[in-house]
């Protein structure tokens, strides 16, 4: 069989294989990584609580790098511009969301205060809150939620949605910072709402097993290439061992009528 492997056909057909098997495992590898990369833990930085300002600057995209870091911001909640939200985990029926403007930036920044059960309370909080008198929020700070996040129904929302929220604040210079902030228990009992359970991020190492999975894909299709050039090969083998086989007793059979 191996010398029919060894004829320039299927050579060439050899490489061609080689080439694909090369393209598949090196598809597999890429897959692996992905699988390794999307299981990796958020930084551990997240527990140092640092500035709000260090961490982001307004406008800026938050990444989920940033997600659960622990921040500080001071500034004035503006009166009348409280949001409250339904349909959230952390506590509470209503969790009550201020509009913080930051005393260094002067950007707006949404801040989820604290939850309540009760719709008049939760907004009785954020404006209790909002009295002109600077504050810091301590907290943990988040990547900013869409819109289409939203669990509408009869007028209330879900999602810490900034883009939504630039159309109903009553106040708001165009700056913002595109993340949100979950306050800790002093902001909360300052507005006399509940705390917002907040734990820090997961650093629990998981693979992606979709991703693994798409790995040993590629890696059995790299085999296969290999294999099919075999299967090829051993066929071709055959068919010539089958056509002698054949022109052998046609022969024999030609020489007895003599």
């Amino acid at each position: 069989m191996w010398a029919v492997a060894r004829r320039p056909r299927w050579i060439a057909l050899l490489l061609l294989a080689l080439v694909l098997a090369a393209v598949f495992a090196g598809l597999g590898k890429w897959q692996l990584e992905r699988s390794i990369a999307n299981g990796r833990p958020l930084p551990a930085t997240t527990e140092t609580r640092k500035a709000l300002d260090d961490v982001t600057k307004p406008m800026q995209p938050t990444t989920e790098t940033l997600a659960g870091q622990k921040v500080a911001v001071s500034g004035t909640f503006v009166a009348d511009d409280t949001t409250v939200l339904t349909g959230r985990s952390g506590g509470g029926t209503y969790q009550t969301v201020g509009h913080l403007v930051d005393s260094v930036s002067g950007a707006s920044l949404p801040v989820v205060i604290g939850w309540s059960d009760d719709r008049s309370a939760a907004v009785a909080g954020g404006d209790r809150i909002a009295d002109g008198q600077r504050v810091t929020v301590e907290g943990r700070y988040y990547p900013a939620e869409s819109p289409d996040q939203d669990t509408y129904d009869k007028g209330e929302y879900s999602a810490v949605a900034p883009a939504r929220f630039v159309n109903t604040w009553k106040t708001f210079d165009d700056r913002m910072y595109l993340g949100y902030v979950v306050a800790d228990g002093s902001t909360a009992k300052a507005a006399d709402l509940g705390t917002i359970a907040d734990r820090a991020p997961t650093r629990e190492v998981q693979f992606d097993w979709l991703n693994l999975f798409y790995a040993i894909e590629w890696v059995v299709f790299a085999g296969f290439a290999v294999f099919l050039w075999y299967r090829f090969v051993k066929d071709a083998w055959e068919r010539e061992q089958e056509d002698e086989r054949d022109a052998a007793l046609a022969a024999e059979a030609a020489a007895l009528r003599r």
